[in-house]
């Protein structure tokens, strides 16, 4: 082995780095929890619901601890990084995946009411913004602080599972590039867009997944693994920042 493949791969791992993933007690989250475990991190897992799920996901990985919070409830979100940096002393990467949302045809506009619009965004819009919030002085003290925001192609496209979803990431996406414009150099901030993935939320889409097979380059669906290795390759490009990578198998070119 050269000397400089040693330190790519020295570079490439997060040993004594604090990671902490929202939502990530299944699906993309647990996807990432595996992946930074593997690569050495202190990983926290977290859901609102799902306990037993997120402590058994926890006791498999080799440093991983679990903390319930609901990140859409202010005084939850600034408990978690508490807690998260009480118990590990600092945190270096904010993995906000969580996030929720409401199976609504397009062009039923009633259904779409006030109330699931306000019940999407609390979490998936306001509940990133004050958990980042709670988390920046502690990514800042980092040295290697960033943070990693879970989209959707359907904030690049109007597509998606219901108009307020779409908008609620499409709203991810701006912050992602707005935050990343105010926390440099200090703090890096990126996001992925997947397009459909393989999770216990879509697992009864068999008509989305038949269409994205039928249309996308590549033909299938992505699976969590997929998402989380992108995740994983924008935690290690130091010199990438206010990025939102579609993952969708090329389905966003037809």
């Amino acid at each position: 082995m050269t000397t400089a493949t040693a330190s790519l791969r020295t570079d490439d791992r997060f040993d004594g780095q604090v990671v902490l993933i929202t939502g990530s007690s299944s699906g993309i989250g647990a996807a990432a929890a595996r992946q930074f475990a593997a690569s050495g991190a202190t990983v926290i897992i977290n859901s609102v619901t799902s306990v037993d799920a997120g402590q058994t996901l926890a006791a498999e990985l080799p440093d991983a601890t679990y903390v319930q919070a609901d990140v859409a409830d202010e005084a939850d979100a600034a408990r978690l990084i508490e807690e998260v940096v009480a118990t590990h002393g600092r945190l270096d990467v904010l993995v906000n995946n969580a996030g929720t949302t409401a199976v609504i045809p397009h062009g039923d506009l009633e259904a779409a009411n006030p109330e699931v619009w306000r019940r999407i965004f609390d979490t998936n819009v306001i509940g990133t913004w004050q958990l980042t919030v709670a988390a920046v002085p502690h990514l800042r003290a980092s040295g290697k602080g960033q943070v990693l925001n879970v989209s959707s192609l359907a904030g690049e496209r109007p597509v998606g599972s219901s108009i307020p979803y779409a908008c609620s990431k499409a709203a991810l996406s701006h912050m992602t590039r707005l935050l990343a414009n105010t926390l440099g150099p200090d703090i890096r901030v990126n996001a992925v867009a997947p397009g459909l993935v393989d999770t216990p939320w879509t697992a009864e889409w068999d008509v989305v997944r038949e269409f994205v097979k039928a249309q996308a380059p590549l033909q299938r669906s992505a699976t969590p693994e997929d998402v989380a290795e992108v995740i994983m390759g924008l935690a290690r490009s130091t010199y990438m920042t206010g990025q939102i990578v579609l993952v969708d198998g090329g389905l966003s070119l037809r």
